[in-house]
């Protein structure tokens, strides 16, 4: 009994650890974002400001539309690199919680596999098939899990590159406009 009630406080301590660690996670993405977006706003407001300031000192329509066109660029460039580092910071978090799930599979898995093992050897005599079943279940189980998880670094890398071909191509499609801006 006293190893039952050892091995339960010694489950709840790391399931205490794993949600706190979690929180964490969660905390520091929501830290990083909120600096992230304060930072932004307070450059957006300062490109803002000198914007208004050279498109008033414009003395014709043709430096007004060169101005236009010289601000483009680098308005889409910083609208691509806050996209990015959101991404960036949701794929962080998103790696971190995922080493937290894998290792708490993990540990089930093994706690399965010691559970089947001990089953095992104090089974009757003739139960032999259906404790093999069930290994093949569990085995069955991890493959699966397996896949999934590897289904989803596979999506994660394909998202990551549409969002590298989607910023270039954004990039290449406001200088394209930019140029062609005449009055």
């Amino acid at each position: 009994m006293q190893k039952f009630t050892a091995n339960a406080n010694a489950t709840a301590g790391l399931q205490i650890d794993s949600l706190l660690s979690l929180a964490n996670a969660a905390i520091a993405s929501a830290e990083r974002l909120a600096a992230l977006n304060l930072n932004t706003s307070r450059s957006l407001l300062e490109d803002n400001l000198n914007t208004a300031k050279a498109l008033l000192g414009a003395k014709d329509q043709k430096e007004l539309a060169e101005l236009q066109a010289s601000m483009a660029q680098p308005a889409v460039e910083k609208a691509v690199a806050y996209s990015r580092a959101v991404y960036e910071i949701s794929t962080e978090t998103q790696g971190e919680v995922s080493k937290l799930v894998e290792s708490q599979v993990a540990e089930v898995q093994k706690g399965m596999s010691d559970a089947i093992s001990k089953v095992g050897s104090n089974t009757p005599g003739g139960s032999e098939a259906a404790v093999d079943a069930f290994q093949r279940t569990v085995a069955a189980a991890n493959a699966a899990f397996e896949t999934l998880n590897q289904a989803a670094k596979q999506v994660s890398e394909i998202a990551e590159a549409n969002m590298n071909a989607a910023a270039a191509a954004s990039t290449k499609a406001v200088l394209a406009a930019a140029k062609g801006v005449k009055l």
